[in-house]
């Protein structure tokens, strides 16, 4: 391979400018020509493709979001819009495409390789939902993000004694609530993929209420529901002054922590690798801190599952 493509694709995360940079610093290394793919799939079938340099990629890598631009893209679900795509690559010489991005950009990634385009997907989101790998690029600044909200929030709720409910982002996985309500320390922590009791919630709430307790912080992730329905439910059950923080697109963006600017600079570049000895059809990840690939197919029909174990932990520590 001699020109290879790159594009970032769904919601932007931190540390996608990072995974750019590795796939064109990467491939010049290796005198390979890189060229950037503007606007996601929206942006390969109407041709914003410009080649990329060494300084094309300067000083990103600590910025958030994400330089190639990002958009949804209904028309490339369809055989015609992948047809068009495939025609601009042809156009342009490009003979492999590495896609950034979370699940739906991996659909695309696989659309294309079932029609002969070799691609090799980067998991570029914040909600640590891909199959496959440990952690996803973004997923700690977004973390992190959310710890420092509801650190600043408990101070108010200390000052006030209130209880307070934080929603957080998640719709299909409870990654960044569990994460964020283990290491914030919050009373109750609602995710997707485990049933909660309101009853239990409540006769929590109680009891630490009746043994001194000012303050409580309760994690929602949004795909459990609202945020403003389940305070009212507790402050109505309770009869405690409760407040509800949705916390929304301030964990899309940010500085990249170094965690994310580090496994975004591996993956990006073992994609490269991946494109180089012929290898499409792959998806990269880090498990236990080694680089893994898999077959992108294989991915996409596995089910993203939170650790319960560490869903268990957090319910012992907030007795």
């Amino acid at each position: 391979m001699k020109r290879i493509g790159v594009l970032t694709s769904g919601g932007d995360s931190p540390g996608m400018n990072a995974a750019v940079r590795a796939v064109v610093r990467k491939a010049i290394y290796q005198e390979v020509e890189v060229f950037g793919i503007y606007n996601g799939y929206s942006g390969l079938i109407s041709g914003k493709i410009e080649k990329l340099e060494l300084g094309s990629v300067g000083d990103i890598i600590h910025r958030g979001g994400t330089k190639l631009y990002t958009a949804r893209c209904p028309e490339f679900k369809t055989i015609e819009g992948r047809k068009k795509g495939i025609a601009q690559l042809e156009k342009f010489g490009i003979e492999g495409l590495v896609v950034i991005g979370g699940d739906g950009s991996y659909m695309g990634a696989k659309k294309l390789t079932e029609m002969g385009f070799p691609c090799v997907g980067v998991p570029g989101t914040i909600d640590n939902d891909i199959p496959g790998t440990d952690f996803t690029i973004g997923f700690d600044t977004a973390l992190n993000t959310v710890i420092d909200a509801i650190d600043k929030i408990r101070d108010t709720a200390t000052s006030h004694e209130r209880t307070y409910v934080v929603e957080v982002m998640g719709r299909h996985a409870g990654d960044i609530a569990l994460w964020s309500g283990l290491a914030g320390g919050a009373e109750s922590i609602l995710i997707p993929e485990a049933d909660y009791d309101m009853g239990d919630i409540v006769s929590k709430l109680k009891r630490g209420h009746d043994r001194g307790k000012k303050h409580s912080i309760i994690i929602v992730a949004e795909g459990v529901g609202s945020g403003v329905d389940i305070g009212e439910k507790i402050e109505r059950a309770t009869g405690l002054e409760t407040r509800v923080s949705v916390l929304g697109y301030i964990q899309r963006g940010g500085t990249p922590t170094a965690a994310d600017r580090v496994l975004a600079s591996r993956l990006g570049a073992y994609a490269v690798e991946l494109l180089l000895e012929g290898k499409g059809g792959r998806c990269v990840g880090i498990q236990s801190n080694e680089l893994v690939n898999h077959d992108i197919l294989e991915i996409l029909d596995q089910k993203h599952s939170v650790d319960q174990n560490m869903y268990k932990l957090s319910q012992e520590l907030s007795i």
